[in-house]
């Protein structure tokens, strides 16, 4: 049961990171582009990435 509430709670983390990640695109352009900062939003999704594929095994 623990499994199945960790397996959904992570999907959940999983997909508001893509969310956040996809929503924050315009500003990441912007900061890349104008002052030269990258934001490193992508180590937050393939960390969850991760973490729901280490689930699924």
């Amino acid at each position: 049961m623990f499994d199945r509430i960790r397996t959904a709670a992570l999907f959940g983390l999983h997909q508001a990171t893509v969310a956040i990640g996809i929503s924050a695109f315009p500003v990441a352009v912007f900061a890349r582009k104008q002052l030269g900062i990258n934001i490193p939003v992508h180590r937050l999704v393939e960390t969850t990435t991760e973490a729901i594929e280490d689930v699924e095994e």
